[in-house]
């Protein structure tokens, strides 16, 4: 009887840490794309990934690492909605130049060209920017740097979330157990 409850409960582990793996990696692909995508916070999401990783039976605890990645995150997050702000201000933008951007950036996210994120965050800029009375050599050099301070936070964002993947599967190649040998 005991030896039934001890696989039973074996049994239960081994598929909640499967549960916890399989929702961890895909947290992780969706941080990457949160990289890019203004609803979603890219690090962060990635890092819970990474927490639910940590949370199974067969990666021992490191909170170090969970420690040193959270702050990564918490920064790049911070950072995120600086360097846009600076990058605007810096060329002499505006706020209407930021959302025009956001909105841009979305927008630009369903059109079926190629790089279509990028397109429609500098055009959202430039709009922004001329819906905001400014001449159009100023929107545009305003447009550039509040697109450039868009680049320069999504590109923290997605190297921070790709950093994280790559965390989470050295450690699943690390810790292969019975768990990870699907």
């Amino acid at each position: 009887m005991l030896n039934k409850i001890v696989n039973f409960v074996t049994s239960i582990n081994l598929i909640m840490d499967i549960v916890l793996l399989v929702i961890g990696f895909i947290l992780m692909l969706v941080g990457i794309l949160g990289s890019f995508l203004p609803v979603l916070p890219g690090p962060p999401v990635s890092w819970i990934g990474l927490l639910l990783l940590y949370l199974t039976k067969a990666v021992p605890d490191d909170w170090w690492i969970l420690g040193i990645t959270a702050a990564a995150a918490i920064l790049v997050f911070v950072l995120d909605y600086i360097i846009p702000a600076m990058g605007t201000k810096k060329f002499g933008g505006s706020k209407a130049g930021m959302w025009g951007t956001m909105i841009g950036l979305v927008i630009g996210l369903f059109l079926p060209i190629p790089g279509g994120f990028i397109i429609g965050a500098f055009l959202g800029a430039f709009i922004g920017e001329i819906s905001n009375n400014m001449d159009k050599k100023k929107a545009l050099k305003a447009a550039f740097g509040s697109f450039l301070g868009f680049l320069t936070g999504t590109f923290l964002k997605f190297i921070l979330a790709v950093i994280y993947l790559g965390i989470f599967i050295v450690k699943v190649w690390e810790y292969r157990s019975p768990l990870f040998t699907f």
